[in-house]
C-alpha cells in the first residue's frame, strides 16, 4: 500500500489564469473561448500600457483572467517581473471581491499575490523556453 498525498493548497483562485505574449496567441484563445468577435478587447488596453489583464466569464460560470504582455524587446527581467506582479494584483483584487473577502488580512493578500505572480512568472519562463 502507498501513501496518496493531497494538494497542499488551502484556497483556490476563482480565476483560471493564462499568459499571452503575442497578439496572435491572444486572438486564438479568444476564438477558442468562443468570445464573440465584436467583444474582443485590444491585446494591450492602451498605448501607455505594457501589459493588460482581461477578465472573462463563461456561460458555465468559469472565470478567466488572460494576462497579455507586450513586446519584451529592451526590457530587463526586473521590468518584466514588475509588469507580471502588477497584473497579479489585478487578479487578486478580482478574486477577493468574488469570494466576498472585503478586508483580507495583509498576510493572506501577500501570499495570494505572491502565488499568482509566481505562476505568471513560471508561465513566462515556459514561454521563453518554448515549452507551452
Amino acid at each position: 500500500m502507498t501513501i496518496t498525498w493531497c494538494n497542499r493548497s488551502l484556497h483556490d483562485n476563482t480565476y483560471y489564469v493564462g499568459l499571452c505574449t503575442t497578439e496572435l496567441a491572444f486572438q486564438k484563445e479568444l476564438k477558442r473561448l468562443a468570445v464573440p468577435r465584436n467583444e474582443w478587447p485590444s491585446f494591450i488596453s492602451t498605448k501607455q500600457a505594457h501589459a493588460t489583464c482581461h477578465f472573462f466569464e463563461k456561460d458555465d460560470g468559469k472565470k478567466i483572467a488572460l494576462v497579455c504582455i507586450g513586446s519584451m524587446s529592451g526590457r530587463t527581467g526586473i521590468e518584466i517581473a514588475g509588469l507580471l506582479i502588477h497584473e497579479a494584483v489585478h487578479i487578486w483584487q478580482a478574486h477577493h471581491e468574488d469570494i466576498g473577502e472585503h478586508r483580507p488580512s495583509h498576510e493572506f493578500e501577500a501570499y495570494a499575490i505572491q502565488r499568482i505572480a509566481m505562476n505568471l512568472m513560471d508561465a513566462f519562463e515556459q514561454t521563453l523556453k518554448g515549452t507551452t
